[in-house]
């Protein structure tokens, strides 16, 4: 049985879209990391705490975690904690080039495969007017960086350089493949 560490249901859409059957089997872990850690250290890491605190206690079933961050100038944003803080990151973001990092962690049995994927995306220039609208719905409240691709926030989208799945929370493509040939490699895949 595939398990899935994560309440998110941007992942579970995506599982669901490949035509995964899972079951959600979210992790209570602490999504903290020290300040100053490299971007795909900490999603690496967080994915990686998630699938373990699930895989102990459901060892027989394969276990997939993963974490989210938006980057831009080296600053990590995670979800903001309020309209505030998401509009001062909007107004971060706007006109500007960003990287969004997901980790991932697969174990299953004694295998143990985790790696990241990185987009870039950059925004449009955002008025203060479209900044302040977006952020009176509840989109942007429980999205790294402060905003949905999948959803209104994609009106912000000028271009990205990357897997856009990536950008929702999990990239798929890369994902299938690692769980199709997960009987035949026990090493780290990026």
């Amino acid at each position: 049985m595939l398990l899935l560490a994560s309440s998110s249901p941007r992942r579970s859409e995506l599982l669901k879209m490949a035509g995964y059957e899972f079951n959600v089997a979210p992790s209570d872990v602490s999504e903290g990391y020290l300040r100053g850690t490299p971007p795909m250290q900490i999603v690496e890491q967080l994915s990686a705490r998630k699938a373990e605190a699930v895989a102990k206690s459901n060892p027989q079933d394969t276990v997939l975690a993963a974490d989210t961050v938006v980057v831009f100038k080296g600053r990590v944003l995670g979800k903001p904690k309020d309209a505030e803080e998401a509009k001062a990151m909007l107004r971060l973001l706007s006109g500007n080039v960003h990287q969004v990092y997901t980790g991932y962690c697969i174990i299953s049995g004694k295998e143990f495969l985790r790696g990241h994927e990185c987009t870039s995306v950059e925004f449009y220039p955002l008025s203060e007017r479209e900044i302040n609208a977006y952020c009176d719905t509840p989109e942007p409240m429980d999205k790294a960086g402060a905003y949905a691709i999948q959803g209104r926030g994609a009106l912000f989208i000028k271009r990205i350089d990357g897997d856009f799945y990536n950008v929702m929370g999990l990239p798929i493509g890369k994902i299938s493949r690692i769980l199709a040939g997960l009987k035949n490699s026990s090493k780290e895949i990026r």
